[in-house]
């Protein structure tokens, strides 16, 4: 449960539940699909929490108890005008945004990737699969832009994609707390709803932190073959 007076961390998605409530909730959803810089943004653990939130169990749980309605209408909305907006910056400015100077994550290959993605795959099913994988649901949509996928299409997959991601992953959390609700009280929720919590931000996580050794691993080739072209 969260601590009192515990500082504010905004990769644990109870604290940014805690601070920010509905709202926060809604901005990351944004964010995470439609800023370039929301990759990091833990959003399947944050809607699997937040639904947990909604629940009856939400002050055991949380701390804070949120709207479902709220949530299941403005979640989806969020994650699709987000989308729209990345679609909209990969079309508008192409490949450059892919290519910043020392950037970490934002590189060329990522739309070579995405391209890849897109062609096994096609349009409709690689935008909204992509919408359950972290870092790949921000880049596809730019990167869609940048291949050209018209943007009426990609409105249609987006919106299929958005709604299936966040009522899925919402609705999961309040099932799964609506059923362990009667074993569920201030003295149990440690040995039911927390494990599973946790396990879903590891997994969550998961893509981000292989993103980052593989981005590591990079340097550490390209500084060996700039010391062996010496």
């Amino acid at each position: 449960m969260w601590a009192a007076g515990a500082a504010f961390n905004p990769l644990d998605p109870t604290s940014l539940i805690r601070t920010f409530g509905t709202l926060g909730v809604l901005a990351i959803v944004f964010a995470e699909t439609g800023l370039l810089i929301g990759f990091f943004l833990p959003g399947d653990s944050l809607l699997f929490l937040a639904g947990i939130a909604a629940s009856p169990i939400a002050a055991q749980v949380v701390g804070v108890s949120l709207p479902l309605p709220v949530l299941l209408i403005g979640g989806p909305v969020c994650a699709i005008a987000g989308a729209q907006v990345g679609h909209l910056l990969g079309a508008r400015y192409g490949r450059r945004i892919f290519s910043r100077q020392k950037s970490r994550f934002f590189k060329a290959e990522y739309v070579e990737r995405a391209e890849r993605y897109l062609e096994r795959f096609g349009p409709a099913k690689a935008i909204i699969l992509a919408r359950f994988i972290a870092i790949i649901r921000t880049v596809i949509n730019p990167a869609a832009g940048v291949l050209g996928v018209p943007s009426r299409r990609f409105l249609v997959y987006n919106a299929i994609g958005g709604v299936l991601w966040v009522d899925g992953v919402l609705l999961a959390g309040y099932i799964c707390a609506r059923i362990l609700g009667d074993r569920v009280d201030a003295a149990t929720v440690d040995r039911y709803i927390l494990p599973l919590v946790a396990l879903i931000i590891v997994v969550s996580l998961i893509p981000v932190g292989v993103e980052i050794w593989r981005g590591r691993q990079r340097q550490l080739a390209e500084r060996d073959a700039a010391r062996d072209g010496r």
